[in-house]
């Protein structure tokens, strides 16, 4: 299962994510998404759990927890969406 984390703060490492994470079972990735333009974090990550029980329990457990001063959120991330070549909006985006 896929998870989204946000509000981390911009001192948070790569490393210190996938610890956190791995206290509640398997982590099979972990990354934090990088500005390209200062190098810096932006702030949220993703942590993959292969297994949906631990994914679920991580979620319960992590989120709203304090973290290097920020009170992050975590919850399942949801599928990036498709978009469409013609550029047509069928008005079912959710925001």
């Amino acid at each position: 299962m896929k998870l989204l984390i946000r509000n981390l703060a911009r001192i948070t490492t790569e490393a210190e994510l996938c610890t956190l994470f791995e206290a509640h079972g398997a982590v099979q990735s972990c990354t934090l998404v990088i500005d390209k333009k200062t190098g810096g974090s932006k702030g949220f990550g993703f942590v993959e759990m292969p297994r949906p029980g631990e994914a679920k329990a991580a979620i319960k457990t992590l989120n709203g927890k304090d973290v290097a001063g920020n009170k992050i959120r975590v919850k399942k991330a949801e599928p990036k969406p498709v978009e469409e070549k013609e550029g047509s909006s069928n008005g079912s985006r959710k925001e």
